[in-house]
C-alpha cells in the first residue's frame, strides 16, 4: 500500500470515528452507551492522533525540528486532559483532513510531470536491413534507424533522414501547431508523427533524451527552494518554538490570573492551535510548485523557484539578435570578389564546415544549391565573436568580420574602396569576409528576418510591466537596426559589434540599474547568460548546453511564450502576497481572539484548518492558468 493509499485510509477513519463520536453525543446521548463514545473518540485519536505524532517524533530526532504536527498532538491530548476530547478529536480529525487534502493538492504538481512519462512509448520499429523489427525502446543507440507511421510517437530524439510529414510538437515545446519536418529535421520523444511515414536516425540514448532531462530539470527545480520557501522554513521553525514558548506562558498566566488549571490549559491549547504556523509554511510551496508543473507544461522550464521569483520582479530584458529575435536561418544574398565566385564559396564553405554558427549553415546551404563540394580545410578552429580560422592547399584562411581582419593582417586592404564597395560596408546584412593571411579575398552578405512570433512577444512584454528591452548583438550596426526598427526597439537600446565579453560587460551594467534577464540559444551566449540574474535559453528542446547554461529553457523558439513565463511569475507573486497576508492576518485575529475573549478551541481548528486548505487551494489556481501564445 502507498504512502498517498495509507493517509487516504487513516484520514476516513478519523472522519468515520469522529462522525461516530458526534452521533453519539449529540443525537443519541440517552440511548448509546458512554463506552461507545469513548470507543469512537480512541479511535479518532488513534488513527488521527497516533500518525501525526510519529511524524512528530520523527521529525525531532532525525531532523532536530519541531513542526506542526507535534502542536496539534499537543493541543489534543491537553483538550482531552482537562475533559473536552471530543473537541481534541475534532481538532485531529480536521487537521488529518486538512493535512491529507494538503498533500493531494500538492501531488497534482507532482503528477502534472509524471505524466511525461507516460507519453513515452514502451516500443519502437527498427529498421534492420530491408525489414522491421519491433525492439524494446530503450535497446536503441544513437545510430539506429526507427520508423515512425502516422499517429505513432517518436520513441527516442533524432533526425529524419527519409520522408516528410507534420508532428504535434505539443507535449514538448508547448506549441499547439504541427510542425512540417523534412530530411534533416529534428524530432524529439513523445511527439506525435501525424501523417508521412519517416525514417529517424537515433541521436541520443533513452537516459538523454528530452523528455529524461525535461523531468530531470524540473525534478531539480522542486527541490531547489526559492527565498520566499527558504524563509517561510526559517520563520515555520523558529516560530513553532516560540507558539509552544507561548502557549506554556500562556498556561502560567492564565493560573496566576486566578483560572482553574482545566480553563487555563483549555485556553492555551486554543492559544498553540490559534497561533500554529501551518497556513504561512504551506502558502509559498503550494503556488510555486504549481507555477513549475503549469509552466513546464506550457514548454518553459525554471530551474527551481528562485528563478521563478526573480523573473517576476526583472525591469530589463536583453535579447541576442540571431536565433533568438530572428529565426537565425540566414540565406546568402550576394557575393563580391575579384575571382571566381563558385571557388570563393567552395572555400568559405570548406571553413565553415567545421562551425555550427547559423551562417556556417546558409552557407553550407548555399554551396550545395550550386552542386559545390567544399575545399578541404585543416586546423580549423574559431575565434569567438569573429570567425574561423584554417588551413588549405595555399596557406592559412580565414573568414568572419573586420575584427578578425584586423586581427590578421588585412584591415587596410578590407577597408579599402576597391576591395570592399561602401554599399557592402553600409547594407543592412550581415557581412562575412573571406581572406588569406594579410590578403583580402572577398566578402557574402547575408540576411535573416524578425520571427513571426516576435513582435507579440515584446508588445505583451511591454503590456506586462518591462520597463527596457535591449539587442544585444555581435553583427554590425547596420544589420542591428534594420532589425531593430521592424521590432520598435529604441536605437539607444542597439548594441552592435560585441564580442561574448562585451555582452557580459553590458549584461552586468543593466544589472548595476534593476533586475536584467538575458535571452539567449545557451551555446555562444554562456557567459551573459550566467551573468544575468535571470538567464532565458530560447528553442532549447535538444540543447543540452542551453539546459546548462540558462535559469529558465524555453523549449520552442516562441518569444511569445517568455511573455507568458514573465506574466505567470507575476501572478504566482501576487499569489503568494495574498496566502501570506491572509494566512498572517487569519492568525491575529485567533490569537487576539484567544487571549482576550473566550474563544472556543472547535472555532480555532476550523479556522486554522480552514485558512491552510484555502491558501492551498488559492495556489493550486495557478493550474488553470496554462501558458499561451498571446495574440496580435
Amino acid at each position: 500500500m502507498s504512502e498517498e493509499t495509507q493517509r487516504l485510509a487513516l484520514t476516513w477513519a478519523t472522519i468515520l470515528g469522529m462522525a461516530a463520536a458526534a452521533l453519539c453525543h449529540w443525537v443519541l446521548p440517552g440511548y448509546a452507551e458512554s463506552w461507545t463514545e469513548a470507543a469512537a473518540l480512541g479511535l479518532v485519536f488513534l488513527t488521527g492522533g497516533v500518525p501525526a505524532a510519529s511524524r512528530a517524533l520523527e521529525a525531532l530526532i532525525k531532523e532536530r525540528t519541531l513542526d506542526i504536527d507535534l502542536l496539534m498532538v499537543i493541543a489534543a491530548v491537553a483538550a482531552a486532559a482537562v475533559g473536552a476530547a471530543l473537541e481534541g478529536a475534532v481538532l485531529l480529525t480536521l487537521f488529518s483532513l486538512s493535512t491529507t487534502l494538503e498533500h493531494r493538492a500538492m501531488g497534482r504538481t507532482r503528477r502534472a510531470i509524471e505524466a511525461l512519462m507516460e507519453l513515452r512509448p514502451d516500443r519502437a520499429l527498427k529498421r534492420v536491413g530491408e525489414s522491421t523489427q519491433e525492439v524494446p525502446v530503450d535497446s536503441l543507440i544513437p545510430g539506429d534507424v526507427v520508423m515512425l507511421r502516422p499517429g505513432a510517437r517518436v520513441p527516442v530524439d533524432g533526425v529524419i533522414v527519409e520522408g516528410e510529414g507534420s508532428v504535434d510538437e505539443s507535449t514538448i515545446t508547448g506549441e499547439s501547431v504541427p510542425v512540417h519536418k523534412a530530411p534533416g529535421a529534428q524530432v524529439f520523444e513523445a511527439t506525435v508523427n501525424l501523417h508521412g511515414v519517416l525514417a529517424v536516425e537515433v541521436r541520443k540514448p533513452l537516459s538523454e533524451s528530452t523528455v529524461a532531462r525535461m523531468i530531470a530539470l524540473v525534478t531539480e527545480a522542486q527541490a531547489a527552494r526559492a527565498p520566499s520557501e527558504r524563509f517561510s522554513d526559517w520563520f515555520g521553525q523558529r516560530y513553532t518554538i516560540a507558539v509552544l514558548a507561548g502557549a506554556i506562558l500562556a498556561f502560567i498566566a492564565f493560573v496566576v490570573l486566578g483560572h482553574g488549571w482545566h480553563q487555563a490549559l483549555y485556553k492555551a491549547a486554543t492559544l498553540l492551535v490559534a497561533a500554529s504556523p501551518c497556513a504561512i509554511v504551506i502558502s509559498v510551496p503550494a503556488a510555486i510548485l504549481s507555477a513549475l508543473a503549469v509552466s513546464a507544461r506550457g514548454g518553459v522550464l525554471f530551474k527551481g523557484g528562485a528563478a521563478l521569483e526573480t523573473l517576476a520582479s526583472v525591469s530589463t530584458f536583453a535579447f541576442d539578435k540571431t536565433g533568438t529575435l530572428t529565426t537565425g536561418r540566414q540565406e546568402l544574398v550576394e557575393i563580391h570578389c575579384a575571382g571566381d565566385e563558385n571557388d570563393f564559396l567552395a572555400r568559405l564553405a570548406g571553413l565553415e564546415a567545421h562551425s555550427e554558427h547559423p551562417i556556417a549553415e546558409a552557407i553550407r546551404r548555399a554551396a550545395e544549391a550550386r552542386g559545390l563540394s567544399p575545399v578541404t580545410v585543416r586546423e580549423a578552429r574559431a575565434v569567438p565573436g569573429e570567425g574561423m580560422v584554417g588551413v588549405d592547399e595555399a596557406g592559412v584562411l580565414w573568414a568572419g568580420n573586420a575584427r578578425l581582419a584586423a586581427r590578421m593582417g588585412a584591415k587596410a586592404e578590407v577597408d579599402a574602396a576597391q576591395a570592399l564597395p561602401e554599399a557592402v560596408q553600409e547594407a543592412p546584412r550581415t557581412l562575412v569576409l573571406l581572406g588569406r593571411g594579410a590578403h583580402y579575398i572577398g566578402s557574402a552578405t547575408f540576411e535573416d528576418q524578425a520571427r513571426s512570433s516576435t513582435p507579440y512577444g515584446l508588445a505583451a512584454l511591454r503590456a506586462g510591466g518591462v520597463q527596457h528591452i535591449a539587442m544585444l548583438t555581435g553583427d554590425r550596426r547596420a544589420v542591428a537596426e534594420r532589425v531593430g526598427a521592424e521590432l520598435h526597439i529604441a536605437p539607444k537600446a542597439i548594441h552592435a559589434d560585441l564580442r561574448p565579453e562585451d555582452k557580459v560587460a553590458l549584461v552586468a551594467d543593466m544589472a548595476g540599474k534593476g533586475r536584467v534577464a538575458f535571452v539567449g540559444d545557451g551555446v555562444n551566449d554562456a557567459a551573459a547568460l550566467a551573468r544575468a540574474d535571470v538567464g532565458i535559453a530560447m528553442g532549447a528542446a535538444g540543447s543540452e548546453v542551453a539546459l546548462q547554461a540558462a535559469d529558465v529553457a524555453l523549449l520552442s523558439d516562441d518569444i511569445a511564450r517568455l511573455a507568458e513565463a514573465h506574466r505567470l511569475a507575476k501572478r504566482t507573486a501576487t499569489i503568494i502576497r495574498q496566502n501570506l497576508i491572509f494566512a498572517m492576518g487569519a492568525m491575529v485575529v485567533l490569537v487576539t481572539s484567544g487571549l482576550f475573549f473566550s474563544l472556543p478551541l472547535p472555532i480555532a481548528v476550523v479556522g486554522h484548518e480552514g485558512g491552510t486548505v484555502l491558501v492551498v487551494l488559492n495556489g493550486l489556481r495557478l493550474l488553470t492558468d496554462p501558458i499561451r501564445k498571446p495574440t496580435a
